[in-house]
């Protein structure tokens, strides 16, 4: 069931999104060549500890029968994985990408964030992957501003994507948040049969994780022996932007950035 927050659980939201934009903004910092994944991750580590902050992500149970949970704050995805990458110790290299992924939970409620980082210098390709991956994100918090349901910003969402010659990858979507990490409704970055018929309305309390996942030459994915790790098929790069976004009666605002 749909749950619409109120003014005080939004700003209770907000305290938790300040933490998760402060550790991907470490992240940013670290991120270069040589560094690890797992040096990423116990940093991330460190700012939770630090605002006595509950990772969501570590622990969270695989969807994959007899896999184990979650290992990891972060999920580090490089190059052709797009979501769910479990942290190690390759260093990572000029012209890799890597998008991290993570949350945390304050004071009972939640706050999730992700973004695609180029590591080094990056072929120019794959730097409009993470420009058109990024915009998505950007016009769909614009559009929600203006739109009545969802299924008219995933419409754009898919179309800007498209006309960029990528592909939305439509395995995973995004989702509702609040004090659990996974709320409904389901958020589609791409219009379907499904989504008109259970199509969500854009009113003041909704709150989303916004994300969307692109890939440069196809939808399609596939999950590694790990129960985790998703990677595209033909193993070309994809991108992961995300933000947890309320609407309030002033329009959309983000909750997982450092700035009001």
């Amino acid at each position: 069931m749909l749950k619409l927050k109120s003014p005080r659980e939004i700003a209770l939201m907000r305290e938790a999104g300040r933490v998760v934009a402060k550790a991907l903004d470490r992240v940013r910092q670290l991120a270069v060549p040589g560094a690890t994944t797992a040096e990423l991750d116990d940093a991330v580590v460190a700012i939770f500890r630090e605002h006595k902050a509950i990772p969501l992500f570590r622990g969270y149970p695989s969807s994959v029968k007899g896999k184990p949970p979650f290992p990891a704050v972060i999920c580090a995805s490089v190059n052709e994985q797009v979501v769910h990458g479990i942290p190690n110790h390759r260093p990572l290299r000029e012209g890799d990408v890597v998008s991290i992924d993570t949350g945390c939970k304050i004071n009972g409620w939640c706050g999730d964030s992700a973004v695609t980082l180029p590591i080094g210098a990056i072929q120019p390709e794959v730097q409009k992957l993470l420009d058109v991956t990024s915009e998505t994100l950007d016009l769909a918090i614009r559009a929600m501003a203006r739109c009545r349901t969802w299924s008219e910003v995933a419409g754009l969402m898919e179309q800007y994507v498209k006309s960029q010659g990528m592909y939305v990858v439509e395995k995973f979507v995004g989702h509702g948040i609040g004090q659990d990490m996974h709320e409904e409704p389901q958020v589609p970055n791409f219009v379907s049969k499904a989504l008109r018929k259970h199509d969500i309305k854009l009113e003041p309390g909704l709150v989303l994780a916004i994300e969307p996942m692109v890939a440069i030459g196809t939808k399609d994915v596939r999950t590694l022996d790990d129960g985790w790790t998703v990677e595209t098929k033909d193993r070309r790069a994809s991108a992961h932007f995300e933000h947890t976004v309320a609407m309030t009666t002033e329009g959309p605002r983000i909750l997982t950035c450092l700035e009001d």
